[in-house]
């Protein structure tokens, strides 16, 4: 027999596709040629197998081999066609009778000694397998946990490619994926810690509930960041759904937990002031890898001194805070990640970041204006609440430490103002005040009362608010309504939605 197929999975984003993995033996000087559109670590498969094979033991055929990915038009990327590679040289030569691998999903990258190494994406790849009807995978046994993830497929792992040979040849058992309990996580601060910040606790839990993004401004030791950390501990543990995307992402970037269990709790992404634009949204040469603001899908992307980040960076969020999704597009292919985050911004008043009256800030008000500039008018439109966080006293500050209302507390509101949102909003397939489109507020059944909104239409006439953040107000209203347990909001919501969207909250 001088041909062979193994079935394997290829990513372009976070999508699989099934690839059949052809191999042709034909007489010729020997070669290996490699076709489908493979990148350089494909090209460099080659090597890897020959060597992989010799020192397992095995002959490699001495022949002119061409190893075909299909489809041919779908991008390859990466090293985890070597198992699948390995396996149909194999069997094309003859040495490997392929029946027990039929319409079997084969992963895994090869070590020069035969060893099967861990291979990122395990996770979507395994998903897309189910998908295409393959209910059967071997994967290299570090990543076997985190393919039993997947309901409905039966998982095997292979330590060595010699393993895999005896349990085709032999029928000797692979291994099974490791049972044991999900490891726990590592605690989250607790919002009990902050001192004070009565206003910046409130902005809090409205934006949690509502999923609204979130601007703190201030001066340095006012507890901005503090805040921002502890926002995961006020949200809702993410649904199957939810937690299979983010648990996907993280794979793909290969930063599965220990344990390869779902990711239950909302992720966050706190990215450095330097950080450039692939690293927030995502790039890279060949297949574009997800950048922060992907990897915060489900959660918190915290941008902590945000004037300090470059100018395209920051503008480079615009588009996936509006639509929730990423698209990179290479001269190869494009790649599409979810990025649906919320985005917590903060920013002191001025470069040298002085304490709020300080009579060594020289900072002059023009240089003030300009620092805050950095953050584009386009991009702080797209901010639903933006506060402003006063200076500690020495009265909070001095509190029995844990006497502030705790995380639990807050959650547990923040739960019900979420499912009663969710129950809402079910017919329009949405969850979150957030997600909802402005001309469903603007329209029967759930528009206002003209009295209501009456300062609320006097500030868009005056140019004030832009259009969008009329749409944004009317969203914060419902969530603060959701959180004080009524059915639809009034003027004194609206007002204070005015209030947190322009500063001016008291």
């Amino acid at each position: 027999m001088s041909y062979a197929r193994v079935l394997c999975v290829g990513l372009v984003g976070v999508t699989g596709h099934v690839v059949q993995v052809e191999a042709d033996l034909a007489s010729g000087l020997p070669t290996v040629a490699i076709t489908g559109l493979p990148d350089t670590a494909l090209h460099e498969a080659r090597d890897r197998v020959r060597a992989a094979v010799v020192n397992s033991g095995r002959t490699w055929p001495n022949r002119r081999i061409t190893i075909n990915l299909l489809p041919a038009t779908l991008p390859k990327y990466g090293s985890s066609f070597d198992l699948a590679i390995a396996a149909a040289v194999l069997g094309s030569a003859g040495e490997l009778p392929l029946l027990p691998l039929e319409r079997v999903v084969v992963l895994g990258e090869l070590g020069l000694d035969g060893t099967v190494r861990p291979v990122r994406g395990v996770l979507p790849m395994v998903a897309a397998a189910a998908r295409a009807g393959h209910d059967r995978v071997i994967v290299p046994v570090e990543n076997a946990a985190e393919a039993a993830v997947i309901p409905g497929v039966r998982v095997r792992a292979v330590d060595t490619l010699h393993r895999l040979v005896t349990f085709v040849t032999e029928g000797s058992p692979l291994l099974e994926p490791p049972q044991g309990a999900p490891a726990a996580a590592p605690p989250v601060p607790d919002l009990a810690d902050v001192a004070g910040q009565l206003l910046g606790r409130r902005a809090l839990e409205v934006a949690a509930a509502g999923g609204h993004h979130l601007a703190l401004l201030g001066p340095p030791g006012a507890g901005k960041t503090m805040l921002a950390e502890r926002l995961p501990s006020v949200l809702p543990e993410l649904d199957d759904d939810a937690a299979m995307e983010v648990t996907a992402l993280h794979s793909i970037a290969g930063l599965i937990p220990p344990g390869g269990q779902l990711i239950r709790r909302p992720p966050f992404q706190a990215p450095h002031h330097t950080a450039t634009v692939p690293a927030l949204v995502g790039g890279g040469s060949g297949l574009a890898r997800p950048g922060a603001v992907s990897l915060a899908h489900r959660g918190v992307l915290f941008l902590d001194e945000a004037p300090e980040f470059a100018k395209g960076a920051l503008d480079a969020l615009r588009q996936p805070l509006e639509h929730g999704r990423v698209r990179l597009a290479r001269s190869r292919g494009a790649a599409e990640y979810p990025a649906r985050v919320q985005l917590v911004l903060a920013a002191n008043p001025c470069p040298c970041a002085k304490p709020s009256g300080d009579v060594t800030c020289e900072c002059s008000p023009l240089t003030r204006r300009r620092y805050l500039g950095r953050l584009s008018g386009p991009l702080l439109d797209r901010i639903d609440v933006q506060v402003t966080v006063q200076p500690v006293r020495a009265a909070e500050l001095t509190e029995v430490a844990g006497s502030g209302e705790s995380s639990a507390a807050v959650a547990s509101r923040v739960a019900a103002a979420r499912a009663a949102a969710a129950a809402r909003w079910s017919g329009l397939g949405r969850r979150i005040n957030a997600e909802l489109p402005g001309p469903v507020l603007r329209r029967p059944p759930w528009c206002l009362p003209a009295p209501d909104t009456r300062e609320l239409r006097a500030r868009l006439d005056a140019g004030s608010l832009s259009a969008r953040g009329f749409d944004r107000v009317l969203r914060l209203a419902w969530t603060i309504a959701d959180l004080d347990g009524r059915d639809r909001p009034d003027a004194d919501d609206v007002r204070e939605a005015i209030g947190l969207r322009t500063g001016e909250a008291l």
